[in-house]
């Protein structure tokens, strides 16, 4: 069973995923070395291949940086899950074949170290030390599929003039403003929508 690793704060930024000084290389095995280091420096030790990383809301906020998925795929981290996700964090976790769950309660589910089932034909994890389990956001087929194929781009390889037919990614991290997950962009939204109705000169 693979052990989840709580870190329960909301808006946990790319920085603190993967510290900028380290994004010299693309190589997932050397950006491992340094995954959480700004938040936990000795997660790295405790990681095993298969864990799940369980986090608060508006996970991955920040600079948009696939390193950030990349570091944490590197050290063995098999899915992340938490409240919602920032935009952009979710987005490359989806291109990158890699599982990022809404799941609402996630943290207050989960102690650090506990063991978990995850399900992902049935949409559950459960905590093995409690019984508790809880359902999370289904994920799309094709995010699936992409996952399986190891990223978008080998997908597309396997699947040339692949057409997503009645798929989409309509989550509340696909909606999230800019660094706050979930949180509609109405000021901003409002601005453009003026710019399209004004008169022109």
């Amino acid at each position: 069973m693979p052990t989840v690793h709580v870190f329960a704060r909301d808006h946990i930024n790319t920085d603190e995923i993967i510290p900028a000084r380290h994004l010299t290389t693309d190589v997932e095995a050397e950006l491992a070395k340094y995954a959480m280091e700004d938040y936990d420096k000795d997660f790295v030790r405790r990681v095993k291949g298969g864990d799940i990383i369980v986090a608060g809301a508006d996970f991955g906020c920040g600079s948009s940086r696939e390193h950030a998925v990349w570091a944490l795929r590197g050290a063995g981290v098999a899915a992340v899950i938490a409240p919602n996700f920032a935009r952009i964090y979710y987005r490359n976790s989806i291109n990158n074949g890699f599982l990022a769950l809404e799941c609402e309660g996630i943290v207050e589910a989960f102690r650090d170290g506990d063991e978990a089932d995850l399900d992902l034909q049935a949409g559950t994890i459960t905590n093995t030390c409690t019984g508790q389990s809880l359902t999370f956001v289904p994920v799309p087929q094709f995010a699936l599929d992409v996952q399986k194929a190891g990223g978008w781009l080998e997908y597309m390889k396997a699947h040339p003039g692949a057409e997503l037919e009645g798929e989409s990614l309509d989550t509340r991290s696909t909606q999230a403003g800019h660094g706050h997950a979930g949180q509609p962009q109405g000021d901003e939204d409002s601005k453009e929508q003026a710019k399209k109705e004004a008169p022109h000169a």
